[in-house]
This record gives C-alpha cells, structure tokens and sequence, in this order.
C-alpha cells in the first residue's frame, strides 16, 4: 500500500501484540481436528509473534519466539524450516548467555526435529544434551514439561 502513512506501534503495543499471537499460536497447536487453514493461521501466527518479539523483545523474547515457530513446523511435520529455527535459538542462547530452559527446549527441539527427519541416531545424542541442560533449570516444573515432551519424541524415551 504505497502512499499511506502508518503509525508503529509503541513497545508495550508491541509487546502485547507478541504475547497475544504466541498464546493464540499455543490455542491452534492444542486445537483437536484443526483444518488446514487453522494450520496456516498457526504458522502466521507464530512468525508474526516473533516478528514483534525482535522489535520489542528481550534476546530471551526472541529464543521463544524462534522456538514456536520450530514447535509450529514440528507439529505441521515439516522437517527442513523446524531445523532452521531451531538452529536460530541454539545460536541466541550462547550468544545472548541465554540458559535454563531456554537451552535445554533447544536441545529438546533438535532432538525432535532429527527424529522427524527420519535420523536415527541424532534424537538419542542430541536428547542426552537435552538431558543435561534439564540439569540447569531452576524451576522443577520447568524441568517436569522438559522431561514430558521429551518423552513425546519418537523413538526415544528414559
């Protein structure tokens, strides 16, 4: 639209643009018998988030936002952009000294992401880095959804 003025919207406009998207983002992920337009709205959805997330976000806003996205492909079984977003938050984490379970979901996503690939091996290894990042979540609960999805990756489990 060429011509037309647009206002951007402030941080806190952003910010709450962001959390709405990634919790509708979450609504469709769960949503039973989704049609394929509820799966375009899903992926749309989580870029969009992340897109307002790299506006108005912390480094950690914008790891999340990455890793719905890869949680979006996963669910959608779309190997190849589920593996670049997760790439993207393995690289913000160190780069940004991103941990807790921001890493170990990383590694979690990897894990799936191989094994959704059809690798054998990789879920297995990459599920032990995993494992180990779990060690540096503060909060139990945390750690208690780490360990269940983990348990959801197929052929792999404790």
């Amino acid at each position: 639209m060429t011509g037309m003025a647009t206002t951007p919207l402030s941080v806190a406009d952003e910010r709450t643009v962001a959390m709405s998207l990634f919790n509708g983002t979450w609504e469709l992920i769960r949503k039973e018998g989704r049609a394929a337009s509820d799966d375009d709205t899903m992926l749309h959805m989580a870029h969009a988030s992340r897109h307002h997330w790299g506006n108005a976000g912390t480094p950690a806003n914008r790891a999340r936002g990455e890793w719905l996205c890869s949680r979006v492909y996963a669910v959608l079984r779309r190997a190849e952009p589920y593996r670049y977003h997760v790439q993207r938050v393995l690289d913000l984490c160190p780069e940004n000294a991103i941990g807790d379970w921001d890493v170990a979901f990383g590694y979690e996503a990897l894990a799936r992401a191989s094994a959704l690939a059809g690798d054998v091996d990789q879920p297995r290894a990459v599920t032990g880095q995993a494992l180990a990042a779990a060690e540096q979540i503060a909060d139990p609960a945390d750690r208690s959804l780490l360990l269940a999805d983990l348990e959801t990756i197929p052929g792999w489990s404790a």
